[in-house]
């Protein structure tokens, strides 16, 4: 009867270990805190919109393993270097699957476009994600940051770890390159 007991807990699995209240809850106001900047880092990363739920999730279990890693003060940084590193593994996994993440556009606006309206924007949508695809990784890092999140220079710099006349460097050249690419796809559009 004994050893009937000790093979029972031999077999059966270890519990997930547990966080310390206070790892718990420095935990949850990360998440509460950081969410939806990891989810857009992600989607704006290349992470399709079906994978980027569960990418955020990973995002977080990394973060949770590693809270004692985390300065105070550095929460945004640490997190933002763990989601471009969940993106990056992502997007590796997409090209060996040959997958493609063209998605539709989703029609955020109370009036209803009109159907020449709607592929319209589907076209400016498609080339801007597709200038910002072949734009090099350090610049558009920067120009998504400072453009579309909104981020000071200075922001930048210190969640990148680098000097702040290296951000407005990339930061003109990203802008100048997209203006030149969106040019070029704007006269092949209108060539006949």
């Amino acid at each position: 009867m004994q050893a009937t007991s000790s093979l029972l807990a031999v077999s059966k699995p270890e519990p997930a270990p547990q966080l310390c209240p206070d790892s718990s809850r420095r935990l949850r106001d990360l998440v509460d805190a950081h969410l939806a900047f990891v989810w857009r880092t992600l989607r704006r990363a290349g992470v399709s919109e079906a994978d980027a739920d569960d990418a955020a999730q990973r995002v977080f279990i990394t973060v949770s393993r590693r809270l004692d890693e985390i300065r105070s003060g550095a929460e945004r940084a640490f997190i933002h270097s763990v989601a471009r590193g969940e993106a990056s593994h992502l997007r590796r996994s997409y090209k060996r699957r040959a997958e493609v993440g063209q998605e539709t556009i989703e029609d955020r606006s109370t009036g209803r476009p009109r159907p020449d309206e709607l592929v319209g924007r589907q076209q400016a949508l498609g080339h801007a994600h597709r200038v910002l695809d072949e734009m090099d990784e350090a610049l558009r890092q920067v120009f998504v940051l400072f453009e579309v999140e909104d981020l000071s220079c200075q922001e930048i710099a210190s969640l990148l770890g680098i000097p702040l006349g290296t951000v407005k460097s990339r930061l003109s050249r990203a802008r100048e390159s997209f203006r030149a690419r969106i040019g070029e796809l704007r006269l092949a559009r209108s060539a006949p």
